[in-house]
């Protein structure tokens, strides 16, 4: 989904019609539609779990995957689709929150796991994975970002409405690239637990960001950033 003008092989123009053809060939690469893109981080999980099948929602996270459903619903929005991370905290999250739009799609994906995406800059002394798993992690999440964040196609005709629920990190590291900040600055964005993060990517492949880790939705005390 990139620029038209680099999906067109230039050697082939029609000597011809030069030009006019060449027009004709951009205009039928050209997007049409814009994109919305709704990345919700999933609600608050039992951090003591040992396996990632054990760390499920607690009683809160439930209540704030139900206030997160009710809010994109609330939206009166025509969702094309939910894509969630395979991971237990994300998958629960997805299932509380599909509730309240009957008939959405939902697709699993490893792409959207948590991780370590890139070693943020400046450094923090809380947290500090191995070397590796910047490699490891890192390169996955970059190909979610590349998989996922793009212009809309160019035979889609209408604005489309799509739902991502995964984790802090990938979300922080999914704006910066939207945005073409230095995705070594990811970690100092902040994300409450099931909050709503919405990108906006037109046609001409400018993204805006409309909301960022926005929870204006819950009360106060069901607020947290576990």
């Amino acid at each position: 989904r990139r620029e038209p003008l680099a999906l067109v092989n230039l050697k082939k123009k029609n000597e011809e019609t030069g030009e006019e053809e060449l027009a004709s060939r951009l205009d039928h690469c050209k997007a049409k539609a814009t994109r919305h893109i709704f990345l919700i981080r999933h609600s608050q999980y039992h951090l003591d779990g040992r396996a990632d099948k054990d760390r499920t929602l607690t009683p809160l996270g439930r209540e704030q995957a139900e206030l997160t459903g009710r809010r994109l619903a609330s939206l009166g929005l025509k969702f094309d689709q939910i894509i969630h991370s395979s991971m237990t905290r994300a998958t629960e999250t997805t299932e509380i929150i599909s509730k309240h739009l009957p008939g959405v799609k939902k697709i699993s994906t490893d792409l959207l796991r948590e991780g370590a995406p890139i070693e943020p800059d400046p450094p923090v002394s809380h947290w500090k994975p191995e070397a590796v798993q910047y490699y490891e992690d890192g390169a996955r999440i970059e190909a979610a970002f590349r998989n996922f964040i793009h212009r809309a196609d160019a035979k889609q005709e209408e604005d489309s409405y799509e739902i991502f629920v995964c984790h802090a990190n990938v979300i922080r590291y999914i704006v910066c690239r939207a945005l073409q900040f230095p995705p070594e600055g990811w970690l100092r964005l902040s994300l409450n637990n099931g909050s709503i993060t919405h990108l906006v990517i037109r046609p001409n492949g400018r993204v805006a960001l409309r909301t960022l880790g926005d929870t204006g939705f819950m009360p106060p005390d069901k607020i947290t950033r576990t």
